[in-house]
């Protein structure tokens, strides 16, 4: 597809030359005229996914620095939340909403009709539940859009391959792509890595990671309400079906993987782990209890622990152990992280030889002022196979877990078990991926009995 053209100047070129001047103003301290008509100069975005994630993901695109950023058209098969997410934006952003009720967009093909609103070169904010976004990203290359996805961006070893595949046609295109890992954007991770390859703790052997809390987001709802149909329940809760999210070990333990594999500069090439459901008697698949164990090539391991119970002890951090000291990933959540380095293994205020000084800017708005900076100047830009392998391997620690075997990379980039092939054919009044057995129970991983199938 051709780009449009504005006043015989490309969007992009536009785009990447306002960017300059506006960089140069900045350095001079002086005003920047307008290259052209505010409107020419303006990123549009759409709403892919109307829910919380969603809703924060718009705030920070249309509180980005590398303005000016409209929200046009917003899209979901939530009337309910697509109509709270605009009156929240809305009162926060009033002159940058331009979303009249035509271009609020409802039903499976409403993905569709919110990017057709938009000019290549525009962004696409993708946060719906991730089973989705292969359909999505496929239709934005085709628009020549540029995308923010939320993370993880796959949920098994097929729509990772398709992703990747993706992610090699939207790059051909130089199409700029964010994946929500913001992690990565840290300056406080950002610097604890630099002094990691610089040697200052040695070699990493072990890293240590938890996210154990209570229960969290939609992992273990109650049962489906009778006004409601099973498909629309089930992305609802779509953290509780593995289909839909990959399930809590995907959605909320990605992050420390991410942040530790980035530390360690490798993807491990194998896992296994295990788990169970204590307790309780919830609808979801998912285990309450997660233990995994990653290996990467050199033969060092990141320790994995995940919870979602209530009561127990609660952490949520990622740790580093080198041959000369040890240090902190991250502290308590995502932001701030607190990073800090110690002369040995005893984390002790005392033998703290480095930290990170506050405040730290805020990684979620990080991720949104680097990907339109990168816009502006037409740089290369684009977290699509990252992020991609990022989900592929959180998938291989839930594979092991969920069958009790050892699962390597390989494994589980060319395993066949696609949860939801037929996700780009659903529609509203059809059925949902996953149907409950003759029980009247959706099928729960059985780690030694299963041992090639999560279920």
């Amino acid at each position: 597809m051709s780009e449009q053209q504005f006043s015989g100047i490309s969007r992009r070129e536009l785009l990447k030359t306002s960017g300059r001047v506006a960089a140069a103003g900045a350095l001079l301290g002086m005003a920047v005229p307008k290259v052209h008509a505010a409107e020419d100069n303006t990123i549009r975005l759409v709403l892919i996914g109307c829910g919380g994630r969603g809703t924060g993901a718009a705030a920070n695109a249309l509180s980005a620095q590398n303005g000016p950023t409209k929200l046009v058209a917003m899209a979901d098969v939530f009337p309910g939340r697509l109509a709270k997410a605009y009156q929240s934006l809305g009162s926060q952003f009033e002159k940058q909403m331009d979303v009249p009720e035509d271009r609020k967009f409802i039903g499976f093909d409403a993905y569709q009709k919110a990017m057709d609103c938009l000019r290549p070169g525009d962004v696409a904010i993708m946060t719906t539940p991730p089973a989705f976004r292969w359909v999505h990203f496929g239709y934005a290359i085709e628009k020549g859009l540029n995308v923010f996805m939320e993370k993880p961006t796959t949920v098994d070893g097929p729509t990772t391959r398709k992703m990747l595949e993706l992610a090699e046609r939207s790059a051909a295109k130089n199409l700029k792509v964010g994946v929500g890992l913001m992690c990565r954007h840290c300056t406080a991770r950002q610097e604890l890595h630099d002094r990691i390859n610089s040697g200052e703790m040695g070699d990493i052997i072990l890293m240590r990671a938890y996210r154990i809390a209570g229960p969290t987001g939609h992992a273990s709802p109650e049962p489906r309400p009778d006004k409601m149909s099973e498909l629309l329940w089930q992305i609802q809760e779509f953290h509780a079906f593995l289909w839909a999210s990959g399930g809590a070990f995907s959605d909320f333990l990605i992050h420390n993987i991410d942040e530790c594999c980035w530390m360690k500069d490798a993807w491990p090439v194998s896992a296994k782990g295990f788990g169970g459901r204590h307790y309780r008697d919830n609808v979801d698949q998912n285990f309450d209890t997660y233990t995994t164990e990653y290996t990467f090539a050199d033969g060092s391991k990141l320790m994995l622990e995940g919870r979602t119970m209530p009561g127990c002890f609660d952490e949520f951090a990622s740790y580093a152990h080198g041959s000369k000291g040890s240090a902190v990933i991250s502290t308590s959540g995502h932001t701030p992280a607190k990073c800090r380095i110690y002369k040995g293994q005893k984390m002790d205020s005392k033998e703290l030889s480095w930290r990170f000084p506050p405040p730290e800017p805020n990684p979620y708005q990080l991720e949104w002022d680097h990907l339109l900076a990168a816009i502006r100047s037409d740089k290369p830009y684009n977290e699509a196979k990252r992020g991609a392998e990022a989900s592929l391997v959180t998938s291989m620690g839930r594979l092991a877990c969920h069958t009790g075997q050892l699962v390597t990379y390989e494994q589980m980039l060319n395993h066949d078990h696609e949860f939801a092939p037929d996700v780009d054919k659903l529609s509203l009044d059809g059925p949902a991926p996953l149907q409950k057995g003759s029980d009247g129970k959706y099928p729960v991983p059985q780690p030694g009995i299963n041992k090639t199938r999560e279920y």
